[in-house]
């Protein structure tokens, strides 16, 4: 019994073949391999996430023969007959068709989420905590008795292994429910007093979250009632979009809570498929705009310590980063839970999370470790 269970916990790298509880046997690479020999780690990495995309009919990567597409930072180029990474966006007789992600339909799901809620930026929100009474919070404590409305966008510019929203596929793959516009901002009801997009993720289908977003926030003008825009992303805004919806948080009261998923290009690629280049610049455009409202963060990171993967090293440059935009930018620390592919990994570690949170204190004044029950 103990030498089945010690097999399990074991996991092994299929480049340099070491086995380590800290090696996911899913993923097939260790660390260190991505970092020192990623040619050879991405290639097996590769295989994972194009054997995993097939179930949902996606693309292995990003097409970059075709029509272009020029909604995400993916920039898929579209060939005749196939789809863009998202699987919203066709090819048909050379024009682009989209399932959702228009101006007037949204592949997503909706519901309320009575506040105060366990958001990423709980620990600071209006909703949650009252910060910004009485200009950006109907109280100076938390918001019993209102809500907040998720939108919960059916598709994503990334393919996550250890998503906790991995289900947002079978929406992509069935291209529905498709909601307008229109009908997804008639569902601001009077105790409705924000809104937060995520998924799947908000990027892929910005037209429609923004267009949701004129209506609602003319009519909260109207009546001059509170009602903030939140963005839950990992960053792949193309940059339009990236500063209209920074603009609408910084005016509503919102919050843009950016997944900062690795430091390293290569993990960012093992783990989620493409590269994390584009999210760093994003977030860094972003927070050029963090000193225009400073009684209320407008832009929050995160990051999820996965074991053996997001380590003290990927903390300690990912908290130098934000510091130099500027270091008061709120950063959480996500305790990993198994998820998706990244089954066979344990929960993260009480001393892994203290460690990073020390180092992360180095260069930033606010960090919190969040999920602190799944600690093990």
């Amino acid at each position: 019994m103990a030498s089945r269970l010690l097999s399990i916990l074991l996991g092994k790298c299929k480049v340099c073949k070491k086995v380590s509880p800290l090696i996911s046997s899913n993923l097939g690479v260790c660390l260190e391999c991505i970092r020192k020999r990623p040619e050879e780690a991405l290639r097996v990495t590769d295989e994972v996430h194009a054997f995993t995309r097939k179930e949902y009919a996606l693309p292995p990567k990003p097409p970059k023969k075709g029509i272009s597409c020029s909604i995400c930072s993916n920039d898929c180029r579209i060939p005749e007959g196939e789809k863009g990474y998202c699987g919203l966006v066709y090819n048909k007789e050379g024009q682009l068709y989209r399932i959702g992600g228009t101006h007037e339909k949204g592949l997503l799901e909706w519901y309320y989420d009575p506040l105060p809620t366990n958001c990423v930026a709980e620990w600071f929100c209006p909703g949650c905590t009252g910060a910004g009474y009485p200009k950006y919070a109907y109280r100076c404590s938390a918001e019993y008795g209102y809500s907040n409305l998720a939108v919960f966008y059916g598709a994503c510019s990334f393919d996550c292994l250890f998503c906790q929203n991995w289900h947002y596929k079978s929406l992509t793959f069935k291209g529905n429910p498709i909601v307008s516009s229109q009908y997804l901002a008639s569902q601001v009801r009077a105790n409705v007093s924000c809104i937060c997009y995520f998924g799947g993720d908000p990027s892929v289908q910005m037209p429609h979250a923004l267009k949701t977003c004129q209506i609602v926030l003319e009519r909260a003008k109207v009546t001059g009632r509170i009602l903030r825009v939140c963005w839950e992303t990992n960053g792949y805004w193309k940059r339009e979009f990236a500063l209209q919806a920074t603009k609408i948080s910084l005016e509503s009261g919102g919050i843009i809570k950016v997944d900062l998923k690795s430091w390293d290009e290569n993990l960012n690629k093992a783990f989620c498929g493409v590269s994390n280049t584009p999210t760093l610049i994003v977030f860094k455009e972003i927070g050029k705009f963090f000193r225009e409202r400073p009684e209320l963060p407008v832009l929050t990171a995160s990051t999820l310590l996965v074991p053996g993967y997001v380590d003290v090293e990927e903390v300690r440059n990912l908290a130098k980063f934000i510091s130099e935009i500027d270091p008061r930018i709120p950063y959480s620390l996500l305790a990993f839970c198994p998820q998706y592919i990244l089954t066979d990994l344990l929960t993260t570690s009480k001393e892994h999370a203290f460690n990073c949170y020390e180092v992360a204190k180095k260069y930033l004044e606010n960090v919190k470790i969040e999920n602190i029950q799944l600690l093990s």
